[in-house]
């Protein structure tokens, strides 16, 4: 059961390493932080510096080689195979600097997907899926496929799709890195304005200093290790 009292994502001393033939390469070093329900902070740092691997840590992509993350008071490592599974479909949004939408299903098909996954997140899917189509301003596009969408357009399917379950948190690696200025800042803004609605905790890599100068909280990573600034 998740521990109560807890905030809604704590990191200790969290370190990975990646082995090369008979060498251990260490990413991340003695990572802690702590984040409340609903807060936002943006990661930024040089590229190599462990940006992505972290986000893919709070994501459940890849396992810690040693500290612990917990979302919620909850160490989803701790779970067997299945659950942890269902805990990410359900706690958990991800938004990739590339959308990586499904390119053979529609918008409003891949927004729905993440309720697909276990049946006791399917009821009342249409619906939610719908709403959230229309929330990012693609109810024109329902049913056009990615092929036919701009970067733009693609990127704001990728976020409706990672808000479709709800999650207590969101995660965007690179979010507005592949768009143009003007299409950048109306994603961002999209992400702050759905963000406050949902009341979901948002963590955000990013090499761009526009999009970190509108975050309230900053941490940043040097050659894996992390500081707040």
């Amino acid at each position: 059961m998740p521990e109560t009292g807890r905030s809604a994502l704590r990191v200790d001393d969290v370190e990975k390493s990646f082995r090369s033939g008979e060498t251990a390469v260490t990413v991340l070093r003695d990572v802690t932080f702590e984040l409340a329900s609903g807060e936002a902070v943006v990661v930024t740092g040089p590229s190599g510096s462990g940006k992505s691997t972290l986000l893919h840590l709070l994501g459940l992509l890849d396992r810690p080689t040693a500290g612990r993350v917990r979302i919620g008071g909850l160490d989803p490592w701790g779970l067997d195979k299945e659950e942890r599974a269902r805990f990410r479909n359900r706690s958990v949004g991800f938004v990739f600097q590339d959308a990586h939408l499904l390119p053979q299903y529609s918008v409003f098909e891949n927004v729905l997907l993440p309720a697909l996954a276990f049946s006791d997140r399917a009821a009342g899917a249409a619906g939610r899926a719908e709403e959230l189509v229309a929330r990012v301003g693609l109810a024109h596009r329902r049913d056009h496929r990615p092929a036919a969408l701009s970067g733009g357009e693609r990127q704001r399917v990728a976020v409706a799709r990672a808000l479709m379950n709800s999650p207590t948190l969101l995660l965007c690696d690179e979010p507005t890195g592949s768009l143009d200025a003007t299409t950048a800042e109306t994603v961002a803004d999209l992400l702050f304005e759905l963000h406050r609605d949902r009341a979901a905790t948002l963590v955000v890599v990013t090499h761009s200093d526009e999009l970190a100068g509108r975050f309230q909280r900053r941490l940043e990573l040097r050659e894996g290790r992390c500081s707040e600034v």
